[in-house]
């Protein structure tokens, strides 16, 4: 396997574990909504480990770009006669990144009074990344044709926000909320 295909898979696998966080989320939902709490709870929990394994991911993902980069394993190999099918993968650096999407979800929860509901967020982030997102962000996903790659983004922002304690992570239900953490972060950026 030559080392950009070895990129093309790490970003296979992390599209591919994103698609199932997405629909342990909208499970979760619909089992709160139901009042199914120990689903929804089970659910919370797979979702946490899976994004705790989302992380390893891009961390071995960086390292294998380091050693990439660094001229390590140049040496071509025999390709393998059957190629698993790259065609549904989009390229890398053809979609906006998560890191991207950081300082307009803080800006704009700050503009929205410090908390919003998600699709209020949403909106205004579009807004603020207008001249950033690209077609490539409006496509669907793969793995869940409802959704738009870039809705999809900035929603694992969110998550990596609330790890850093930029964001709060015990706000209600669909409400997004910016934690001082996240202001002093957010004036510490301009």
């Amino acid at each position: 396997m030559e080392t950009n295909e070895v990129s093309f898979a790490f970003e296979i696998l992390l599209e591919e574990v994103e698609g199932v966080i997405n629909t342990l989320n909208e499970d979760g939902s619909e089992a709160f909504q139901k009042g199914d709490y120990e689903k929804a709870r089970n659910i919370i929990e797979e979702a946490t480990k899976l994004t705790a394994f989302r992380e390893k991911l891009q961390s071995l993902q960086k390292e294998w770009e380091q050693l990439h980069s660094k001229k390590m394993f140049r040496a071509k190999t025999q390709k393998p006669k059957k190629r698993r099918s790259l065609e549904t993968k989009l390229k890398r650096g053809l979609r906006t990144t998560e890191k991207e999407f950081c300082k307009p979800i803080l800006e704009s929860l700050n503009d929205l009074g410090g908390s919003a509901r998600m699709n209020d967020v949403l909106k205004k982030v579009e807004e603020k990344m207008k001249n950033t997102l690209t077609q490539y962000d409006y496509q669907p996903l793969s793995s869940n044709p409802n959704q738009i790659r870039w809705h999809n983004t900035a929603q694992w922002c969110r998550n990596t926000l609330i790890m850093k304690g930029l964001m709060k992570k015990d706000s209600p239900r669909g409400i997004w909320e910016i934690s001082d953490a996240g202001i002093k972060e957010l004036f510490a950026m301009k």
